[in-house]
């Protein structure tokens, strides 16, 4: 008879943490999009960051189940009868799933709360896995991280009710520069992935890029939702086989150094999306893309956008150039900040921490 997960917990911490992205071509990734477009090889391109999510599992009393994360304030569901529609909902299902109770999920993220860094995918990433490494000792074959991202995905989407894309789980298990080309997921894996820089060469991507935090949280199932039911209904479709044409290009330019292109592709891509849904951008959003274009230089929302973070893509003088205007322009916002920018190879990571 193997020990329950609280058991475990007694001996030790399973810790697992995973990083965040920025992305170009993204709702391309949610199945209601890119199974219509299949004809057209859809893709999303993303880019591994340094601002990793860290989880750690604790035993606590039984019958609960606590989640405790930065930025939030501390849940405790019951073991039986959880609400899982709470704001932290998706971690207490994480832990059902796995049958635990008693267990304490502390999630520490390195980047702002809503931040459009796909945080959350990458916390339920970690999480899926320390209850992976527990399950572990308990008996099990050890999962790989691709078994680890379609469970992280399912309960996500599960949970959320709506359809939800694969990028951000993909980019936390695995890190690193990629373009994910989205396939059936019968004949054909869910994915391929394309490793545009090898590990080697992703560090100078650094020298290109910038982050910045407009200061507001983002909703994405609020822009991610009118794509969604204006795809559906049967408007913009032209308007998506360009952005995958567009994305594929971006990140063959990113991948050979071509860097002016890539600029022009990274706001060719973001003028689809203001014709699609002009919010996409808000007015701090729109301030730091117009200062970008001064600095010949291409700005994109993360994510779903509409709030929450933009990266910028350039030349390393060009780059400079724009720090400095973006820092102006941060300055009057509350909470508005750059980020630091690194490029994270390593993607998912997990350790057990035995007491004593």
């Amino acid at each position: 008879m193997f020990p329950s997960i609280n058991q475990l917990l007694q001996e030790g911490a399973s810790v697992a943490s995973a990083p965040c992205r920025v992305d170009f071509g993204g709702t391309l990734d949610i199945r209601s999009v890119h199974y219509p477009l299949r004809r057209y090889h859809p893709c999303t391109f993303n880019i591994a960051i340094g601002l990793r999510t860290r989880v750690v599992l604790l035993p606590c009393a039984m019958g609960e189940i606590r989640v405790e994360s930065r930025g939030f304030k501390p849940a405790v569901f019951p073991s039986s009868g959880a609400d899982l529609s709470h704001p932290q909902g998706l971690f207490a299902a994480i832990a059902l799933f796995w049958g635990a109770d008693g267990v304490l999920i502390r999630i520490d993220s390195a980047s702002p709360p809503r931040s459009a860094l796909g945080g959350s995918s990458a916390a339920a990433v970690a999480v899926m896995a320390a209850f992976c490494q527990l399950a572990e000792r308990q008996g099990q074959k050890p999962y790989h991280p691709r078994e680890i991202v379609r469970l992280a995905h399912a309960v996500e989407e599960s949970v959320a009710g709506v359809p939800c894309g694969l990028q951000d789980q993909l980019a936390a298990a695995y890190g690193g520069v990629n373009l994910w080309i989205w396939q059936d997921g019968i004949r054909l894996p869910e994915y391929r992935r394309q490793v545009m820089i090898p590990v080697r060469r992703a560090v100078k991507l650094t020298r290109n890029m910038l982050l910045a935090y407009c200061g507001a949280p983002h909703e994405s199932k609020a822009v991610n939702g009118t794509w969604i039911r204006q795809f559906l209904s049967g408007r913009f479709h032209g308007h998506w086989i360009k952005i995958i044409q567009l994305t594929r290009q971006f990140a063959s330019a990113v991948a050979i150094g071509d860097v002016p292109s890539a600029v022009y592709l990274m706001r060719k891509e973001v003028d689809i999306r203001l014709e699609m849904t002009p919010e996409v951008l808000d007015p701090v959003g729109r301030q730091l893309v117009e200062a970008s274009a001064t600095c010949n230089c291409g700005a994109r929302f993360t994510g779903a956008g509409a709030g929450g973070c933009l990266w910028a893509y350039g030349k390393e003088g060009d780059i400079e150039r724009l720090r400095k205007k973006w820092q102006d322009i941060l300055s009057d916002v509350p909470d508005g900040a750059l980020l630091p920018v690194e490029i994270d190879v390593q993607g998912l990571h997990c350790t057990w921490l035995a007491h004593g």
